[in-house]
């Protein structure tokens, strides 16, 4: 039974850190570069002022929102992630049955450790299969087939990531996926046993997308040849939602919503992509105001509280998804944590609203913004 209380990001990072391999922790809480672009980004978002009104009945406040349609039960869901089973045996399934309880989207990571197929049921139809393209593209459209045959109605392109980006972190430890364990990994397994026989007995988690016969996929392989002609041949192959992920470029969401796609997930992959990207708390902001408030936009990256998901609706998200927090929480206590951390979150946004005079997210509005958020800046941190 888990013990300790979550009340925040940086209760369940801790633990987290504690529990973990250092090459696996340092997997999942690290950047590219310095990691500068990052913590920029958190900053942008610590600057945002919401303006709180008094004399509003708020006793009675709806999280449900909707998506394409959906209600959701709860605003925020889980964004795709790859070997979710790193942080802990079972957390692909914690993390499904929570989507599903909850009505909320769970991205499937291309690189997931467990299928597409086994999430797409565990999360009673919730999920949303994330997909990079690669190579020539032969398994970029066998995993389109493959999503579409399994019943997925939601298809995530993420499209920031032509090359898989340096992270210091990775380098030192020598982290691979699939693992490859020297000297210096074993002992840093060997140090952390609690999780490394879990691990052996669970069975070392890999990218389970690719066990079948015929399908392949290098992480770290050359992604760059996608272009425009691309995305419109991924359009043509999928009937359903088309969702374009990794998007913080005002031009490139005026061009994908003419190109069809269906909406844009502003993400800057967490920092683990480009160190010098502009805040993407802020890019959402300005592809609001460019795209108009009927497109469809979701968001991801540096949302580390309740009151972070309420200030990325009222910079103009429509759905927000959250990354890291997921795997500490699950880190930090397996599904008891996991949910702990969902309800402290859902707590968060609640209480938020009602000292804003809001009674739900879809009332949020400029208005609601008490100023331009002006990001002072960090100290750049070298991992």
């Amino acid at each position: 039974m888990f013990q300790q209380q979550l009340y925040s990001y940086e209760d369940a990072r801790a633990i987290a850190r504690r529990r973990l391999p250092r090459m696996v922790f340092d997997y999942i809480d690290g950047t590219a570069g310095t990691g500068f672009g990052e913590s920029l980004n958190l900053s942008a978002l610590a600057s945002v002022r919401l303006q709180p009104r008094v004399l509003v009945d708020v006793s009675m406040r709806d999280l449900s929102v909707a998506v394409f349609g959906s209600k959701c039960l709860l605003p925020f869901g889980v964004s795709p992630m790859a070997m979710c089973n790193l942080a802990a045996p079972e957390a692909d399934r914690c993390l499904a049955k929570l989507s599903a309880k909850y009505k909320t989207p769970l991205g499937v990571s291309t690189m997931s450790s467990s299928t597409l197929e086994q999430l797409i049921e565990w999360s009673e139809g919730c999920a949303w299969f994330q997909l990079y393209f690669s190579g020539d593209g032969t398994q970029t459209f066998k995993l389109i087939d493959r999503a579409k045959h399994a019943g997925y109605s939601n298809l995530v392109l993420t499209l920031d990531v032509p090359e898989v980006a340096r992270r210091p972190l990775d380098q030192r430890h020598g982290f691979t996926i699939p693992f490859r364990i020297g000297p210096r990994q074993l002992f840093d397994l060997l140090t952390h046993p609690r999780w490394t026989f879990g691990q052996v007995l669970a069975g070392i988690p890999g990218m389970a997308n690719f066990a079948a016969e015929g399908f392949h996929f290098e992480r770290t392989a050359s992604r760059g040849k996608a272009d425009w002609t691309t995305l419109r041949q991924i359009r043509d192959r999928w009937p359903g939602k088309l969702i374009a992920k990794g998007i913080t470029s005002v031009e490139d969401a005026l061009r994908l919503s003419k190109e069809g796609v269906d909406a844009i997930q502003v993400s800057g992959h967490g920092g683990r992509q480009l160190d010098a990207l502009p805040p993407p708390i802020l890019q959402l902001r300005a592809i609001r105001t460019a795209v108009g408030n009927d497109y469809p936009l979701f968001y991801d990256s540096g949302i580390r509280s309740g009151e972070d998901i309420v200030k990325a609706y009222a910079m103009g998200a429509n759905f927000v998804f959250l990354g890291r927090s997921m795997q500490y929480a699950v880190a930090a206590g397996a599904g008891p944590g996991l949910e702990q951390w969902w309800k402290t979150l859902s707590n968060d946004v609640s209480i938020t609203l009602a000292l804003l005079g809001k009674t739900g997210l879809s009332s949020l509005a400029e208005c609601t913004l008490a100023s331009e958020p002006e990001p002072t800046v960090p100290e750049p941190s070298v991992p």
